[in-house]
């Protein structure tokens, strides 16, 4: 058996237990795949990366959630690279990551926030049946119409699919009951990985936050995720494809998401063009070893 370096690191936060929590193991080689989908299990958080060495970037990532590999994460890349950061790895500056959606850009910058450069975004507006979307979420459904003439459901993508669904007011986001497997099956249904919906009407929108978020993503084994990366940059694309501001597209946003988990978090989004940026600073709350045993394959218990 050999132990391997193993940090549970806060993304999208300054404070520790807050935020998302993402596993980092900050050198993997020589993991095998069961290994990591145990660490991952054993660590149980939404997703742990796992950097490897690469030759087609500065290095490499796969990432896990407790019962299975995804090809993208936003805050367990900002969590990685804030790690690494801390830890004097790597210094301020540009890097860059191989990921199974491709090789990304990654900044750093001088006080150890990351951005994470998406790829370029997919928004395509779909016809969603709101009253099934409303029994999967738990909430009336004309919380949906009143915002979805000038915001339609759509399915928006920056590497990592989501069903992109805004909400009139915070009271209704907050007050969703899911049903998991409705909510997995609706995702499904339009090709997406998960849900998130949004409403304009933040907790801290007196302190400029755009948005509030909520993504749930059951199919991937995450019930409902704290703060979501990939999911901010697929919204972020989202408001850009069907103008949701009248006036000049703001610079920087900030959305806000995890607080009725009692997980707050904050996600910086960035949209030029085609271009998605996603960035928040990270936090290591702990950091110890892991002890790994081999795995015959023939004993493997799937989870």
């Amino acid at each position: 058996m050999e132990s391997y370096r193993t940090l549970l690191v806060d993304a999208f936060t300054t404070e520790p237990l807050a935020g998302n929590a993402a596993g980092v193991v900050p050198d993997a080689a020589g993991l095998s795949d069961e290994q990591m989908q145990a660490i991952a299990r054993e660590l149980s958080v939404s997703e742990t990366a796992f950097l490897l060495p690469s030759t087609a970037a500065d290095r490499k990532v796969r990432y896990f959630t407790p019962t299975q590999e995804v090809d993208l994460c936003g805050h367990a890349t900002i969590a990685a690279h804030g790690a690494l950061f801390d830890d004097g790895t790597i210094d301020a500056g540009s890097y860059t990551l191989e990921t199974e959606v491709g090789v990304l850009e990654i900044q750093v910058t001088d006080t150890g926030a990351v951005w994470m450069t998406q790829n370029a975004p997919q928004v395509i507006e779909i016809d969603l049946d709101y009253g099934a979307a409303a029994d999967a979420l738990g909430i009336d459904e004309a919380a949906f119409k009143d915002v979805g003439a000038d915001l339609p459901p759509a399915y928006a993508s920056t590497g990592l699919p989501f069903l992109i669904l805004p909400v009139n007011f915070l009271e209704h986001l907050s007050a969703m009951e899911p049903d998991f497997e409705a909510v997995e099956a609706l995702a499904a249904k339009h090709d997406t990985e998960g849900i998130y919906t949004f409403t304009f009407d933040a907790i801290g929108r007196s302190q400029d936050s755009t948005l509030h978020g909520r993504a749930f993503v059951p199919g991937l084994g995450v019930d409902e995720d704290p703060v979501t990366g990939t999911a901010s940059g697929a919204c972020g694309a989202y408001l850009d494809h069907f103008a949701a501001f009248d006036d000049e597209f703001p610079e920087r946003m900030t959305f806000e998401q995890g607080h009725f988990l009692d997980r707050p978090g904050y996600v910086g989004v960035r949209v030029d063009g085609r271009t998605v940026q996603v960035g928040g600073d990270a936090i290591v709350s702990l950091d110890g070893s892991l002890t790994v045993p081999e795995y015959d394959e023939d004993e493997i218990i799937e989870a």
